[in-house]
């Protein structure tokens, strides 16, 4: 319970931050979010020196939706934040990969719903997501 608890917090922190900071207000940040994310788990798969392809398929998945969604589709990078939670609650079932830690499925999952609802709220209510630099 405790890694859910925490990595609530941190998801909120890092939204207000986010917003504090003006670094939302470009539709980059939150697709920048998602890549980091995604690549935690080819971290864990080096570390146990195994399913390292398997990672590295699955984090170019979502790079790809990060993508996506920063260059075309604003509501794309929200979806692929939740989904990336979803892979996170199955990912046990999925890949076997000794190097992640018990705790982290539940915290980062808990990351990646927070964080995907507020970006899909942002986008919605067209808070600044889909605004696109002035040099693009």
């Amino acid at each position: 319970m405790l890694p859910i608890i925490i990595g609530i917090i941190l998801a909120v922190v890092m939204a207000f931050l986010a917003r504090v900071t003006n670094f939302d207000r470009d539709r980059s940040y939150y697709a920048v979010v998602l890549i980091v994310i995604a690549t935690y788990y080819v971290l864990f798969a080096c570390m146990a020196n195994e399913a390292i392809v398997a990672e590295i398929l699955v984090a170019s998945v979502f790079s790809v939706i990060a993508i996506a969604g920063a260059l075309r589709w604003p509501l794309l990078i929200g979806i692929g934040i939740i989904l990336h939670g979803v892979f996170d609650l199955l990912h046990g079932h999925i890949i076997s990969n000794s190097g992640v830690p018990v705790w982290w499925p539940a915290f980062c999952a808990s990351i990646d719903i927070v964080l995907g609802v507020w970006v899909i709220y942002l986008t919605k209510t067209k808070k600044d997501l889909t605004r696109i630099p002035s040099n693009a």
